[in-house]
């Protein structure tokens, strides 16, 4: 028997230099890693629990562990806490990732034992002089102060010491020089938020012009949901790359097993061996996505036959479905997107590609699909529909510019395997059957003009830009009950009155360390894994 609490689930629960010891190093990811070492702006994108926040640690942890020889400075950074900025500065975004960019460096640096002296450069990123050793700069204070602004959203803050681009790039130079710093190599993560389109051009545009021969910037982003503004090339100002993992390798099942492997102990580790098949159908049906496929072996307890098959109904019937219907609470306006998008995939691309997989295999055929595609110029509602449920992993992009039949353009998809096997009476044989005979060239087309892509564009009309700030405080009162926490972890919370989004946002250490059985260290720790856990609910 296993339960939740067994599993790190996500990367923010594991102190860094930790990272290390739950890295799977299989092909694609250490290829990964690679690219946010080099010098070439890399961008991952991957849905929810895909790994990227744990990559991206990695690279950090890797390249601090480098450090004598290469001379290459990791700077990890979270804008997470993005969806709290609700000041009237139209640069607010800006002047806050300038600020807590420049913060963490002056940390990393200090933690490292590098430009302790107060020179120019190292005054320019902390807003002015520091006269003690270790207190908070000016540029600290404003980053906070930005982030307590959904508190008193219309109070004026101060971004004068803020430093433009170029003197920032200037100072990078300067302590790289001096303390004989090859590059600063930044690692975004939490990059670009879904439905904060004006944030996100903003941090494209921030992220283009940071690149100088001293600083490489990467990061970490959603599919589907992150709008890189027409200053952004893809092809020019970074490389974009996809962190889907492909279903269709011959080693797929051996990697997904490793990853578990890495935090289960031996009694798990040889129900796993003795249960092979029931496992391969849990990894097929979380699609490659190593978050959802720890938290259904938790869910289910065992590897045992009635046990998955029970999680996967459950799971693949409610819980991701629960997830992406939540938008809707988040973002009103989008509800009719995001209500269509789940009849779309359930009554239209799951219903005809059960019917093809069971039409082939009635005729002996070997091939069975998850994939359908979509044309190129079918209306922007049902493409936007389509790229929400990309966020949440329902939906999986593989490819655009595919051709189909007559010629025709478009992008294909794949859709998430235990969603396809709720309905059968044996989700572990359906499975078996579908993974043996996958063909990515097999897809059900979907042309410009289908019945349901010209209902949904004409009941949605223009595409409008959402505004997580307008539905904030709405959000702060939800339970604490929303949040993707382990039992314990609600239960320490319970038992010292945080019951909403908005006690835990203002809760401290010292407030943790009210709760049963946690002391100094496990405080900062369930400290910081709660205010991740309500950060990524409220940016969806």
């Amino acid at each position: 028997m296993t339960d939740q609490q067994e599993f790190i689930i996500r990367t923010e629960d594991v102190r860094p230099e930790e990272i290390l010891g739950l890295f799977v190093p299989i092909q694609r990811d250490r290829e990964l890693v690679d690219k946010l070492k080099s010098t070439a702006p890399t961008i991952i994108e991957g849905s929810r629990g895909t790994g990227k926040s744990l990559l991206l640690r990695v690279c950090e942890q890797e390249q601090f562990s480098e450090f004598e020889s290469g001379r290459v400075l990791p700077i990890y950074l979270s804008f997470a806490r993005s969806s709290l900025l609700t000041t009237k500065d139209g640069q607010q975004f800006q002047h806050w990732m300038l600020a807590s960019l420049c913060s963490r460096i002056v940390r990393v640096l200090a933690q490292s034992g590098l430009e302790a002296r107060p020179t120019e450069a190292m005054n320019l990123l902390t807003g002015g002089h520091i006269d003690k050793p270790g207190e908070k700069t000016k540029l600290d204070k404003l980053a906070a102060e930005f982030e307590a602004s959904y508190k008193n959203p219309g109070d004026s803050i101060d971004t004068s010491a803020v430093p433009t681009i170029e003197r920032f790039r200037e100072a990078v130079e300067d302590i790289c020089r001096s303390g004989n710093i090859r590059r600063f190599n930044v690692l975004f993560d939490e990059a670009a938020h879904i439905f904060r389109p004006e944030q996100q051009r903003q941090f494209f545009t921030l992220f283009r012009d940071l690149r100088s021969p001293f600083m490489t910037c990467n990061a970490a982003v959603y599919p589907g949901v992150t709008s890189y503004g027409d200053s952004f090339e893809t092809i020019h100002d970074a490389q974009v790359i996809s962190l889907n993992r492909d279903i269709t390798s011959p080693n797929y099942v051996t990697q997904m097993r490793e990853i578990v492997y890495q935090q289960a102990g031996s009694k798990l580790q040889e129900e796993i061996s003795r249960n092979g098949n029931n496992f391969a159908a849990l990894a097929y049906a979380v699609s490659g996505n190593p978050r959802l496929l720890l938290k259904t072996i938790a869910l289910a307890g065992t590897v045992r036959t009635n046990d998955v098959e029970k999680v996967i109904k459950e799971f693949f019937r409610e819980a991701i479905w629960s997830e992406h219907s939540g938008l809707s609470e988040r973002y009103p306006g989008h509800k009719a997107l995001i209500d269509w998008g789940r009849h779309f995939i359930e009554t239209s691309v799951i219903a005809e590609t059960n019917k093809k997989n069971e039409a082939w295999k009635a005729e002996g055929k070997p091939e069975r699909t998850c994939f359908f595609w979509v044309h190129r110029d079918a209306p922007e509602a049902a493409r936007e529909a389509l790229r929400l449920l990309m966020y949440t992993g329902i939906v999986a992009r593989l490819d655009s510019g595919v051709i189909a039949t007559r010629r025709e353009l478009g992008t294909r998809y794949s859709v998430n395997i235990g969603c396809l096997a709720v309905d059968s009476p044996s989700p572990i044989a359906y499975v078996s059957d579908l993974r043996t005979g996958l063909a990515v060239k097999r897809f059900t087309e979907y042309g410009a003009n289908v019945a349901s892509f010209l209902e949904i564009a004409a009941r949605v009309g223009p595409i409008v830009e959402a505004d997580l700030s307008a539905v904030l405080q709405t959000l702060l009162v939800k339970p604490i009950s929303v949040l993707d926490l382990t039992a314990h972890q609600h239960e320490a919370l319970a038992s010292i009155g945080i019951d909403t989004l908005g006690k835990a946002l203002r809760s401290s250490e010292t407030d943790f360390k009210k709760a049963w059985y946690i002391g100094p260290k496990r405080s900062r720790q369930i400290m910081n894994v709660v205010s991740a856990a309500v950060f990524e609910y409220l940016s969806g």
